[in-house]
């Protein structure tokens, strides 16, 4: 059973303050020019109280969260490594070490767990839509935190017996793997798309 709190004060809710400009200029640093410091206890929860804040019909918690840091990332990398061997036994020496070096890029890797379930109600597809929204919510957090921040999933977040090792129950899937960190160097943007060209206007 997942608990519940009050929420915040409703005078505090939707406080807009630098909201739009920090939406309006959001950019992904690369997993693999990141060092430390990670985020510290305290960010970390407030990440992901940030991170629960999102859409969720019938409050239905479709989603958790797996923390790898210290330690764990070197032994969570020993798994990649172990069953890249599985898959492919042919490999280079050099392959495997990029296995295992994985979830070392960043000093904290936040895995983001779909637990969507069938429900009488809500889709499937809203329950994985509310997993989305809660990387999102996770990205916008750590760039406004001055952290450095990808959402990543690559090979591993689809296979099956890497998922059991790192505790996903049978049909739970992973909405992404958040790498966090701070940048080695600042990264210039990239293009976006004009949303003009993406909107239809619906006459009837």
């Amino acid at each position: 059973m997942v608990r519940v709190n009050e929420g915040v004060p409703d005078e505090q809710l939707n406080d807009t303050r630098d909201t739009l400009r920090l939406l309006e200029t959001r950019r992904s640093a690369s997993a693999k020019a990141m060092q430390g410091p990670g985020p510290s206890g305290e960010q970390l929860e407030q990440l992901l109280r940030i991170a629960v804040r999102v859409p969720d019909h019938g409050k239905l918690t479709p989603w958790r969260f797996i923390l790898f840091e210290g330690d764990a990332r070197k032994r969570a990398g020993d798994v990649l490594a172990g069953r890249w061997h599985e898959l492919y036994p042919d490999h280079s020496e050099a392959m495997l070490d990029e296995q295992r070096g994985m979830l070392m890029r960043a000093p904290t890797v936040l895995c983001v767990v779909s637990s969507a379930a069938e429900h009488p109600k809500i889709p499937v597809w809203e329950q994985q839509l509310s997993a989305g929204a809660v990387c999102q919510n996770m990205l916008i957090a750590a760039t406004a935190m001055g952290l450095g921040c990808q959402w990543i999933t690559g090979w591993y977040a689809f296979d099956e017996k890497v998922l059991a090792d790192f505790g996903l129950a049978a049909g739970e899937k992973v909405a992404g793997f958040i790498y966090l960190g701070t940048p080695k160097d600042p990264q210039g943007d990239r293009p976006r798309p004009e949303p003009e060209d993406l909107l239809t206007r619906w006459q009837g």
